[in-house]
């Protein structure tokens, strides 16, 4: 625990702002300035993992930790350490279709879906209307019928349509009902949509889908034409390929003969020109990521100039990490953290940068993680920077420090808030505040430095949010939640084009404090006030925009 009061630690604080005048605030502005724009160019095309835009950034930072003093910690004495992970699956060349004498053309008269079985199968057609089987209802397509060996096909939408009051929206789960009709026998399994209210699956394959044991395909309305009749022969060929990609996390440490040592890291890959976390609507797009996170890359740099130099840190020694594969899921950290390149009973504690480039004028700065140790709780002590801290003390997020988390180690999260770009191509260089990425370097250093002689931290495990008890919903405003906003409803940071907010005219800064009849006070009661509602559904929302009470209906 620290054991400084409130004046010490502003006196160390004022300490170190003179010490870390090695490099002045405008050279170190510059510099991460330089970092971004670099990081965050269309060269480097959106640096999803396992691409070339990935290599270019891996090699660059590389250098950088090279030109500062670290020491290679990757593998085999490189600054790089190397994982392998399921990239996004591809259509191979041995797709075919054919009903009867009609040859199909893939992406014009049909589309494998992710769930598919990549295999050949000859078979017959069985038609169905909507492939449910529902005998509590009075509806069972199988009753009577031999799906055996049979291609099934039927609709995406139920006998009701696809509204919140049909009575069979318990069956509108289409991996439910393809996985029924391979229970009955089916050897393929064919969809279709007539129903102008019903949404196709996505063409897009996933790597987060798990196939099933069956061909799986969808045909476009110009493909239904060429179904033809029950009983016509059918032959599939669906050829989905699984490749395996590499990603490349970037290691360096300042060695100073300590046995704890201090982990900083950001990842450094995002979205490409899109992938799945995309919240953009429309042609392929180079995704920047200049505050997600060529931002926390910039910073934890800036960090190893200055810490390389401080003598007030030299109780730890620090391994940077910059991560890649975090868009798709902690793979660069949690890959780390199961093969690490240093033992990891040696780390003290770990400091994670993303999203720090967007500081605005309320000065707020969120911190998450802070019930993984005792020591956190005097984070509110230092006060360089001027932040107003929003903490959250759950050690499991969706950023890298989740995975030291997971491993005991105490592990914080520094994260300026989301904004309107967010996972979109908007998100670029010429928007990124630096004075408040420098702050946000002077306020980490003050804090390394009131913890330099404390020890090792004490961990503790945090109270998760239980999900089994988190509200429900199967209805979205399309929005982008401001998660450092402490007012009294939820303010919207973002907006997906198409979706029900913005399609209502709502806006960015928009409170919403009412939907439907449920006040919204916080993002608990905003996300059941969700709850409450089904697709198609439809319900006034009550927003404060600049002050003033508006309300917009909005249809789900």
């Amino acid at each position: 625990m620290l054991k400084r009061t409130l004046f010490s630690a502003n006196l160390c604080a004022t300490a170190l702002t003179a010490s870390a005048q090695l490099m002045s605030d405008t050279d170190a502005r510059d510099q991460m300035k330089y970092d971004v724009q670099y990081l965050a160019s269309d060269l480097l095309e959106g640096r999803e993992t396992g691409t070339r835009g990935e290599q270019l950034a891996y090699t660059y930072i590389g250098q950088k930790f090279g030109s500062i003093g670290l020491m290679p910690y990757g593998d085999s004495a490189t600054y790089i350490q190397s994982f392998t992970f399921a990239a996004t699956p591809e259509l191979g060349p041995k797709n075919a279709m054919q009903v009867g004498r009609k040859k199909l053309v893939i992406h014009e008269d049909y589309y494998p879906l992710s769930s598919s079985a990549s295999n050949q199968v000859f078979t017959k057609l069985l038609r169905m209307e909507f492939g449910i089987e529902a005998p509590e209802l009075g509806r069972n397509e199988y009753d009577g019928v031999d799906a055996k060996d049979r291609a099934v096909a039927f609709s995406v939408s139920s006998p009701d349509g696809i509204h919140p009051h049909s009575k069979f929206v318990a069956y509108n789960d289409l991996r439910a009902r393809i996985d029924n009709a391979i229970k009955h026998g089916a050897n393929a399994v064919i969809l279709y949509n007539e129903d102008p209210n019903a949404d196709d699956p996505k063409e897009r394959l996933s790597a987060k889908e798990d196939a099933c044991a069956v061909p799986v395909i969808f045909l476009t309305k110009k493909g239904l034409q060429k179904l033809g009749q029950d009983g016509n022969p059918v032959s599939i060929s669906v050829d989905i390929q699984h490749p395996q990609r590499e990603g490349h996390n970037v290691v360096g440490l300042i060695d100073n003969g300590k046995p704890n040592v201090v982990v900083i890291g950001a990842h450094y890959d995002h979205l490409g020109f899109g992938d799945e976390g995309s919240l953009y609507r429309g042609e392929p797009a180079i995704h920047n990521g200049a505050d997600d996170n060529a931002s926390g890359v910039a910073a934890i740099l800036q960090l190893a100039r200055d810490l390389v130099e401080l003598d007030e840190t030299r109780a730890n020694s620090y391994l940077f990490i910059a991560f890649s594969g975090e868009e798709k899921g902690l793979y660069g950290s949690n890959y780390w953290t199961k093969h690490p390149t240093l033992p990891i009973e040696r780390l003290n504690y770990m400091i994670n940068l993303d999203m720090v480039g967007r500081v605005d004028t309320s000065n707020a700065m969120g911190i998450n993680g802070v019930g993984t140790s005792p020591t956190w709780t005097e984070l509110q002590r230092i006060k360089v920077g001027g932040f107003k801290l929003k903490t959250t003390d759950g050690g499991i997020g969706p950023s890298d420090h989740t995975s030291f988390y997971l491993q005991g180690i105490p592990a914080i999260h520094f994260f300026s808030g989301t904004h309107a770009d967010y996972h979109k191509p908007s998100d670029d260089e010429d928007k990124i505040n630096y004075d408040g990425m420098l702050r946000t370097v002077r306020y980490i250093e003050s804090l390394i430095t009131a913890l330099n002689d404390d020890g090792k931290l004490t961990f503790t495990k945090t109270q998760e949010v239980n999900t089994e008890k988190a509200p429900r919903f199967k209805v979205t405003l399309g929005v982008v939640p401001d998660y450092l906003y402490d007012g009294k409803g939820m303010r919207i940071d973002g907006l997906t084009d198409g979706k029900p907010a913005a399609n209502a005219g709502l806006l960015v800064g928009d409170v919403v404090v009412r939907i439907g009849e449920l006040e919204v006070t916080d993002m608990m009661s905003y996300m059941k006030a969700l709850g409450a509602f089904n697709k198609g559904d439809s319900a006034p929302v009550k927003v404060l925009r600049q002050g003033q009470e508006i309300e917009k209906q909005v249809t789900f």
